[in-house]
Parts: C-alpha cells; structure tokens; sequence
C-alpha cells in the first residue's frame, strides 16, 4: 500500500493553473445544487476527501496518516471537553484541554530544535488546524458553541479551500455559516465576488510574487553575499522579500477564499491592504487578519482579562505593555524555535509598546501636531520599511548571512 501510495500524483493546493481546472470541474455539481437551494452535502465531503488525499500522497504519503491520526485525536479531545462542559466548568480541566490539544504542534515545532529534524507527526498545515481545534474548546468553555458532533467537527477541521495555510476560521462562524443554504441572489454574489478574488489571487501568485521571488529576489540574494551588510543590494533583498511573502500569501489566500465563497462559504479574509498601516496596530489590523486577531482574541485579551482580575499590574499600560510581548514572542515561537522568528515576535511586540506611548504623549504634549496626508505618508512610510526590516529578518537571509 505504501508503494502504491507513494507512487500517486500528488497535487499542491492551488500550485498550478491545472489544479484550479480539475478542482472548478469537481465543485460544479455543488455550484448547481447551491444556485437551486441544495446543499450536497455528501458530494462535498466526497470531493474535499479526494482533493485532501492528493495533497498528501505521493511523496507526502507520511502526512497522510499525521493528519488523519491529528483529526482524530482532536475530535476525541473536542468532544470529550463538549461533553465535560454540559455540567461542569472547572478552568484547570480547560487548561490541560488546551494543553493536551496544544501538544502536537509543540512537539513539530520544537522538533527540529532538540533532535535536529522535523517530527513524523508533523504535516502540511498542522499549525491551521490547531488553531481551529484550540480555538473550538475556547469557544465551547466560553458558552458560544452549544452543540457539536464529531461530523460536524471534522469537516469544520478538514475544510478543503483552507487546509494548508488558512484562513484560519471559527467554529462557531463557520457552523452557522455551513448550515444555512445562501439564497439564489446571496449567492450569486458569491461566486461574483469569487471569481473576481480567483482572478486577483492568479496575479498576486502567479505573475507578481512570481517576479520578486524567482526573478528579482535571488538576484538581489546573490549579489548580497558579497557586500557590506548595509548595501543596496541587501535592501534589494529585504524589499524584494518583503513584496513575495505578501503576494504569495495574499493570493493563496484570495484562492482559497474564492473557492470557499464558491462552496457557499463566507471564509473571512486574510488581507487588506497591510502597507496602508499608518502604524504597526493598524498594520496587524490588515495583515494576516484571521491569525492577528486569533492571538489577540485568545492570548492578548486572556492575558488582560486574567491579569485585571486578578491585579497582577497597577498601572494599565505596564500590563497592555507585558501583554503585547508576550502576544507577539507567543506568534515568533509559533513561527518555529529559531533567533531570527523569536527575534521578529520581540521587535513586532516592542513596536506595539512604542506605538501605545507615541498614542500617550502626542495626546499629551503634541495636541498641536499637525494630522494631515504629509503626515499620514510620513506614518505610512516608517511602518512600511519597518515591516519590511522585520520581513527581512523573518526570511532567515541574515542567519545564511552571518552564519551560513
């Protein structure tokens, strides 16, 4: 079976324009029942088996069983603590809930780290599917999903547009979203906007981020290695870099929810319009928006909320101050266990602090500042290149730098 496996195609999610013609045929019987008010629910989970199972054979054969072993210890977990939950609220049940739901993805990441190589239990999109599962038994300790089936749990887990690399979504949202059939007009309007966002992922991923990251970005790499450490061709590296991570991984994003809307989803998306940011608060707002706002709702407010009733701080901007850092240090850990991703937490955490007090004083002693578009571009422009310094050390070229 291994060989068999093994020796089957295997298809990158939205990797090639081919990809996107097999996965558009396969979902029309679904588009057709949705436009008449049906949703085949059986044909959909049909269809998401087979595409999930070509992601994850051929070569990827191993991650196959991760993530069926992963869905199923998770649906085990979640439905244990639902099932807790009915008549019983105890916050160390929870805590060891989300601990022993946390695990996996601890052991992935600090894998490479303690024993030199990545962990057999890791896969394709593990870190996503943690957050939903995490996410799920928060949400169930906080009284907001009320009923839940295993069925129901999976195919929230293994919903197929969003597998890989998100958006990351919310049971509860998604739940609610699932089991109301959209109306003709509604979704007509879906796949309107659908096909515009599959149209706009093609050029961010296939055209834009095709030209930073295989043309300009290793161009810039090479010539790099030789210079001074401030050099242009070093600010050709962090701004070409900069430029492919965002439309690489707008446009996967736009991919995926545009087949999401298709399928008669509303998924949420994941970018808007990040270098706009007048400051680095605003910029979390717009980038990567469904994993910001996981770690602001479910580490950042947790962490006030705890701290405030239990009066760990006196003053509020020391603990908002503590609590952006341990936010932003928690999502570079998450990144992986390396200096340059625990680094980019620590600086995005400190910019946050920086942020907050620049907000205080300018009320305070600057209520004359002029606030006009010169000094909206002036605000732009130091979050951008900021974001961009950040980015470049994100990429791990410096660690190739200095000690590749």
């Amino acid at each position: 079976m291994i060989n068999w496996l093994s020796s089957l195609p295997n298809f990158t999610a939205y990797g090639t324009p081919v990809y996107f013609i097999y996965l558009l045929l396969a979902l029309l019987p679904l588009g057709i029942g949705l436009y008449f008010g049906k949703r085949f629910q059986w044909y959909e989970a049909l269809i998401s088996f087979i595409f999930i199972f070509l992601m994850f054979d051929g070569a990827s054969w191993q991650q196959l069983f991760s993530l069926i072993a992963y869905v199923i210890y998770q649906t085990i977990l979640v439905m244990y603590y639902h099932h807790y939950r009915k008549d019983n609220n105890s916050t160390g049940v929870f805590y060891l809930f989300s601990l022993l739901s946390l695990i996996p993805i601890i052991i992935v990441k600090l894998s490479p780290a303690m024993v030199g190589h990545n962990s057999l239990l890791g896969f394709l999109g593990i870190s996503y599917l943690t957050f939903r599962a995490v996410g799920t038994i928060i949400e169930t300790r906080d009284g907001m999903v009320k009923e839940i089936t295993p069925w129901h749990f999976i195919r929230f887990m293994l919903f197929m547009p969003t597998i890989t690399s998100g958006p990351i979504d919310r049971y509860r949202r998604f739940s609610k979203d699932y089991q109301k059939t959209p109306e003709r007009s509604d979704y007509l309007k879906l796949i309107e906007k659908g096909i515009y966002y599959l149209f706009l992922g093609f050029l961010y991923k296939f055209v834009i981020a095709y030209f930073f990251g295989q043309r300009f970005y290793p161009h810039f790499e090479q010539a790099a290695m030789g210079d001074r450490l401030f050099s242009w061709n070093m600010l050709g590296v962090m701004y070409t870099y900069g430029f492919y991570l965002f439309f690489d991984f707008a446009g996967y994003s736009l991919f995926a929810v545009a087949i999401s809307y298709f399928m008669g989803v509303k998924t949420p998306m994941n970018f808007k319009q990040p270098f706009k940011s007048k400051n680095i608060k605003e910029f979390w707002n717009r980038w990567h928006i469904s994993l910001s706002f996981w770690f602001r709702d479910y580490i950042f407010m947790r962490f006030v909320f705890m701290a405030t009733k239990k009066r760990w701080f006196k003053n509020r901007n020391t603990l908002s101050a503590t609590a952006y850092m341990l936010n932003m240090l928690t999502m570079g850990f998450w990144h992986g266990i390396t200096w340059y991703y625990i680094l980019y937490g620590f600086l995005h955490g400190l910019a946050l602090v920086i942020n907050d007090w620049w907000l205080r004083y300018k009320r305070k002693h600057l209520k004359n500042l002029p606030h006009n578009k010169f000094t909206e571009c002036v605000a732009i422009f130091v979050t951008f290149n900021f974001v961009m310094l950040t980015f470049l050390l994100f990429s791990g070229y410096l660690n190739t730098y200095f000690f590749g």
